[in-house]
């Protein structure tokens, strides 16, 4: 992000397959934080298929540039946002092969003047691969929302995107369940046309929040259309207080979060002897040995995904190897790259404070272990 720009919570909205309505939950979302009172951003990372400008009715609009050179958002029923529709012709396609595409995701990421916002919401493009990867390892998220749909073949997808981001250490805020029934536009009455309660049942096999249910409302669909949000047109529509409800149980389970959530380190060092320093914000001093991170990476190259069964053979870790780089990953983990070429290690706070080899804590795990025996 922009050094100018100062941003409570990133939060990345995914749903792993297109089609389930998770452009049109981002901006309704993010209108329905901003009714909270929150200043909100939305960045739509969709390169090839942008679709914000139409849903906000901003299709004519441009992106303008500071005396800095960054990206200036555009501003629309109160929210600011940036999407590559505003740096195109309307209608006109996006034919770029990948580099370009990561190109434009980078420029978004870094060079794109905020300001100061409660909430910035990335809208992603469907899929697993390199845009969501490096949104996820590369801009500071607080965690991700899953959109899905009732239907099976929606939630298994679902599921494969939600396993992308526990495997890069992002926490998962929760899943939201789009197009849960039919809202009748004469009697406001809900039918299930799919079956009902499959994210909710997949959020609890899953171990995260349920954050609600949004209706397939006539509603919506009319105001996306015509460019104002469903919340724009009315806060009593029945479509609108499904955003609300969704919005306010995110910022409580946001709430509760920051107070059990380990906080960033204030200081990273690498030592003479080639070990890890990290200097806590309750002043403890971590100290982790470059064989030890080794041992304890949960990237997929060291541990089945599904089973959880660690893969790697402590044997074949090289005993002179050492750390060649350390990143911040967002405002959860580090991410460390070996000598050994190994770069996909990511590390959750809370990961680094459990296994770590001070004095102090090696003691402290020797007197669990005793008492347990």
């Amino acid at each position: 992000m922009s050094p100018h720009s100062k941003i409570r919570h990133i939060i990345a909205i995914a749903s792993g397959k297109g089609g389930v309505g998770k452009s049109t939950v981002s901006t309704n979302l993010a209108l329905a934080l901003k009714e909270r009172g929150f200043s909100v951003g939305l960045m739509d990372a969709d390169i090839y298929g942008p679709s914000q400008p139409g849903l906000l009715g901003e299709s004519g609009a441009r992106v303008r540039v500071n005396e800095r050179q960054e990206l200036i958002p555009s501003e629309k029923h109160g929210i600011s946002f940036i999407s590559m529709g505003l740096l195109l012709a309307e209608d006109g396609p996006v034919i770029w092969r990948a580099p370009m595409a990561m190109k434009a995701i980078q420029q978004f990421l870094h060079q794109v003047d905020w300001g100061e916002l409660d909430y910035l919401l990335l809208d992603l493009p469907p899929g697993t691969g390199d845009v969501q990867i490096t949104l996820a390892q590369q801009a500071p998220l607080t965690g991700a929302i899953i959109v899905s749909t009732p239907q099976d073949v929606a939630l298994g997808i679902a599921k494969r995107g939600l396993k992308m981001f526990e495997q890069v250490n992002v926490p998962i805020l929760g899943v939201i369940e789009n197009m849960s029934g039919y809202t009748c536009e004469h009697c406001g009455e809900i039918t299930r046309l799919f079956a009902s309660g499959g994210a909710e049942k997949m959020a609890a096999e899953m171990g995260t929040s349920f954050l609600g249910r949004i209706p397939l409302d006539p509603e919506i669909l009319e105001c996306s259309d015509r460019g104002t949000p469903v919340l724009v047109q009315s806060l009593d529509l029945p479509a609108s207080k499904s955003f609300l409800e969704v919005s306010d149980t995110l910022v409580q389970h946001l709430e509760k979060q920051e107070k059990t959530r380990v906080p960033e380190p204030e200081d990273l060092t690498l030592l003479n002897d080639g070990n890890l320093q990290i200097l806590w914000p309750d002043q403890h001093i971590g100290i982790h040995t470059p064989l030890e991170l080794r041992r304890h990476c949960l990237c997929a190259r060291c541990v089945n995904e599904d089973t959880g069964q660690k893969t790697l053979d402590d044997s074949t870790i090289s005993l002179d190897l050492t750390i060649n780089e350390i990143k911040r990953v967002g405002r959860y983990a580090l991410s460390i790259s070996f000598s050994d070429s190994h770069t996909s290690g990511i590390y959750a706070y809370e990961r680094l404070r459990e296994i770590c080899e001070c004095e102090s804590c090696k003691k402290d795990r020797g007197a669990q272990e005793t008492f347990s025996v």
